[in-house]
């Protein structure tokens, strides 16, 4: 299930756009000021940000910015009242992906999510390879050597979020909530155990990882390629 972030201080359009975009089967946050927005965009790993213009404490022009200067790369649709050429260049120029000017349909809006989440879809490939093994997220399988590796749905998830975001450092709370969900009340204890699993099922040597490497004190780092002898046998 894709998710949705909007980021809208009006009430009654942030009601209205969260129906319609759960309606269609997203899965969707939302928050009243670029504060809570910025936190949300930062943590709870949406696949498309609705982000109005004019915001209490963070307007959207900076939440934009700031979240390209995170190198957060999901679309962006940012909506506002104000329809001069000169806005629509700023927020392009920002990051943003596409534009829409209050007042406008609602069912636009859906056609145009639809359209970027399509186009990052084509983008993503569905089998990602490292070390030996095949990660097909189409298919949810694991395999090395030709041969399945076992996984349970969560493991799979996890695995795949780490091959999604290679070389970056990701805290144990950014994993919570890729994998868990953001209103999920596992700990982020649970989250090293599921590591410790998938580590014993694919790394040769558990012990010494040569693909999720431990960042202390903040959480772990997914490697694709290593110096070390790779795969784990399944």
């Amino acid at each position: 299930m894709e998710t949705v972030l909007i980021i809208e201080d009006d009430p009654t359009m942030s009601i209205a756009l969260k129906d319609n975009f759960e309606f269609k089967g997203y899965r969707v946050f939302t928050a009243m000021d670029g504060d809570a927005g910025l936190k949300l965009a930062l943590n709870a790993q949406p696949d498309l940000i609705v982000l109005d213009v004019m915001l209490p404490r963070i307007n959207g022009y900076e939440l934009c910015r700031l979240v390209r200067e995170q190198k957060i790369q999901v679309p962006i649709i940012m909506l506002t009242a104000k329809g001069e050429e000169s806005d629509i260049i700023l927020g392009l120029n920002l990051g943003a992906d596409d534009y829409l000017t209050k007042p406008f349909s609602v069912r636009e809006l859906l056609a145009r999510a639809a359209a970027l989440l399509r186009r990052v879809r084509k983008e993503t490939p569905d089998v990602f390879e490292f070390g030996g093994f095949k990660l097909d997220s189409a298919a949810r399988r694991l395999t090395c050597g030709g041969r399945e590796v076992e996984l349970s749905p969560k493991e799979f998830k996890l695995l795949e979020f780490f091959t999604r975001k290679p070389g970056r450092a990701l805290t144990r709370d950014e994993i919570l909530n890729a994998v868990w969900g953001y209103d999920c009340l596992v700990t982020t204890r649970s989250i090293d155990r599921f590591v410790t699993t998938l580590r014993n099922k694919i790394e040769s040597d558990p012990a010494n990882p040569c693909f999720i490497h431990t960042i202390r004190q903040i959480g772990y780092r997914f490697e694709a390629e290593s110096n070390k002898s790779t795969a784990a046998r399944p």
